[in-house]
């Protein structure tokens, strides 16, 4: 009789969870490395199918205003970094912070306050990851793709 009790309220207790909404954590926002994965995974042919939300999850962990657009050479994003990212030249090394995590294969060829150059590929087919400052407060992240 115990036994049944026990099973009755774990069974509750599962049917009430799954009924309960399902809340939003930070966690579920887009990761950036899946976001860079997909857009260098375009590189160079498929850029122009992406969209402008593929890019917006390298740009979340340091704004929420991204504006990307693509078109058949290039994928590029526009954001304004958060207050809490630093300044526009700590958000720049914290995005390729990410991208030289993310992309391991990546060759990080420039790296200076206001630019950073990624490339992956060979010179026949390379995938060009510009990072650079928009203005004073914006950054700009552009894919490329020959």
């Amino acid at each position: 009789m115990n036994k049944t009790r026990i099973l009755a309220a774990a069974i509750a207790a599962v049917s009430l969870g799954a009924l309960l909404p399902c809340s939003a954590n930070a966690d579920d926002a887009p990761s950036p490395c899946a976001s860079l994965k997909r857009i260098v995974a375009a590189a160079p042919d498929g850029l122009a199918s992406l969209t402008p939300d593929d890019g917006k999850g390298v740009a979340q962990p340091y704004g929420d205003d991204a504006q990307c657009s693509a078109s058949r050479g290039s994928y590029q994003c526009t954001w304004t970094p958060h207050h809490d990212a630093g300044s526009s030249a700590d958000a720049l090394q914290g995005v390729a912070a990410d991208i030289a995590s993310c992309l391991p294969d990546a060759t990080h060829d420039q790296n200076s306050p206001g630019r950073q150059h990624f490339y992956l590929g060979t010179r026949a087919k390379r995938t060009d990851i510009t990072l650079t400052r928009a203005d004073s407060s914006k950054l700009r992240l552009v894919v490329s793709g020959k």
